[in-house]
């Protein structure tokens, strides 16, 4: 009890701090002057503390917390809705009660209530709102409880042990039909297919690459077109489809995390976005999401690798699903490893004849000799480029300040690696800040198309 009453009075209010203090004036004033009515009024205000402390100290408490969150995996940039319950679990009813719940950051601001004598036995039902800013896994909570007397003079605060997780998840946009594995007008779920058309008169072809098999050169195309050509006869993509991320720090332009506001809205990002991948590794995360959302969807099975290795699935499943895919991504970070070459081993051993979507960050062509070397052959690859230097902020809300020198210089490795990709047979596309992850997977459809028609083979509407 002397405890408790010791911590009470340590304890004073703001309001609880100014009546001590003009207790104390007025008991020296009254000494003073010797006015015995001042040294009254003085005891009476030092006192009226300890008597609030004592009130404090006696309140006994025993509370439950319960945490329902809807939905309980956010999308970032979104909002999830939090129903607190606490119940009063004691045999008396309770006094006033101050309520906060600890947030994480980037989630918003912690909400406060106000519960006043909560009968035995009833549960108070405090809604509130948490804003996911940030990817990751995070907990609500702990609920803060401040024990508080009738005039505000002490405040007793103590705090749980509960909480609740709380998963961001990055964002799946809606992609359009086709894209790089897609099929036809899109496809159906479970859909299978192969391009290849046997007849001789109607065999769609492409030109000769570097490991193509000699044993399927076309001679009638290549009489035709002067060049060698090779029958093109693609694999069914619900097999197999890999995607490699590029998750390298060096290769990105890393922004600190700004919370939830009007900071947000400064992000560069495509029109009508109200909240805009802050970097490009966020945006990179959230094109995997969609994009292998979108194969995993239509049946395919999805490999994927990073630098670090790859997001292994659960066990007894040969690919990520939709919602494991999301849930590992979620908390996927920037790899410390400075080579590309480890991801493309991986890659070599993982994706077999299925289709690859690699979503690099900035990268050289002695980054890219490797991943080239791997996928050498008669594959249907797929890469986005990402101009990091897009999200670069002038401000100085980067990791990294750009000279002039440094965009220049970003901006030749670009084309210099696209040069190279198409070369190998690769259909890329460059993404920034102001481009969705929607109009890249058009524009790579736009070029799987036109990429079919001159092989002989129309489109359907």
């Amino acid at each position: 009890m002397a405890g408790q009453l010791r911590s009470a009075l340590t304890s004073l209010t703001l309001r609880g701090r100014c009546l001590v203090a003009a207790g104390l004036t007025l008991l020296g004033l009254g000494a003073l002057l010797g006015e015995r009515p001042l040294v009254q009024i003085a005891v009476f205000l030092l006192a009226l503390p300890l008597l609030s402390a004592v009130l404090v100290a006696r309140q006994r408490f025993r509370v439950a917390v319960r945490r329902t969150v809807t939905p309980a995996r956010v999308p970032r940039g979104e909002d999830a809705d939090v129903l607190l319950e606490v119940t009063n679990t004691d045999r008396r009813t309770g006094r006033l009660w101050l309520l906060s719940e600890e947030l994480p950051e980037d989630a918003g601001r912690s909400p406060g209530f106000v519960v006043e004598r909560l009968p035995a036995g009833r549960t108070a039902a405090l809604p509130y709102r948490v804003h996911g800013g940030r990817r990751g896994r995070f907990r609500l909570g702990p609920l803060r409880l401040r024990l508080v007397d009738p005039f505000g003079l002490v405040q007793r605060t103590t705090s749980g042990t509960d909480g609740a997780p709380l998963l961001v998840v990055p964002r799946v946009r809606p992609l359009g039909p086709g894209g790089p594995a897609g099929g036809h007008g899109g496809g159906g779920d479970g859909a299978r297919r192969s391009i290849a058309v046997h007849g001789e008169d109607d065999v769609s072809t492409r030109a000769y690459r570097h490991g193509d098999d000699l044993r399927k050169v076309h001679w009638r195309a290549t009489a035709r077109t002067g060049e060698l050509m090779v029958r093109m006869e693609e694999r069914p993509w619900r097999a197999q489809a890999a995607l490699l991320l590029d998750t390298r720090v060096r290769a990105h332009l890393l922004t600190r995390a700004a919370g939830p506001g009007p900071a947000a809205t400064s992000v560069p990002g495509p029109p009508g976005d109200p909240s805009p991948p802050p970097d490009s590794l966020e945006w990179l995360v959230e094109a995997a999401a969609s994009i292998g959302s979108s194969l995993a969807r239509r049946g395919a099975v999805l490999r994927v690798v990073t630098p670090e290795g790859e997001l292994t699935p659960g066990e007894g499943a040969a690919g990520l699903g939709p919602t494991e895919l999301l849930d590992r991504l979620a908390v996927l970070g920037p790899a410390r490893g400075s080579s590309l070459a480890p991801a493309a081993d991986l890659l070599h051993r993982v994706a077999g004849d299925g289709p690859v979507v690699a979503l690099l960050g900035a990268v050289g062509p002695d980054d890219l000799a490797e991943l080239v070397t791997a996928r050498s052959g008669p594959h249907t690859d797929v890469a986005v480029l990402l101009d990091v230097a897009s999200w670069a902020d002038p401000g100085g809300r980067s990791r990294r300040s750009l000279s002039a020198t440094s965009r220049a210089h970003l901006a030749a490795q670009v084309e210099e690696s696209a040069s190279l990709l198409r070369g190998a047979g690769w259909q890329v596309a460059v993404a920034g800040a102001g481009r969705g992850v929607e109009a890249v997977w058009a524009d790579l459809a736009a070029q799987r198309g036109a990429g079919l028609r001159a092989g002989g083979i129309g489109v359907p509407a």
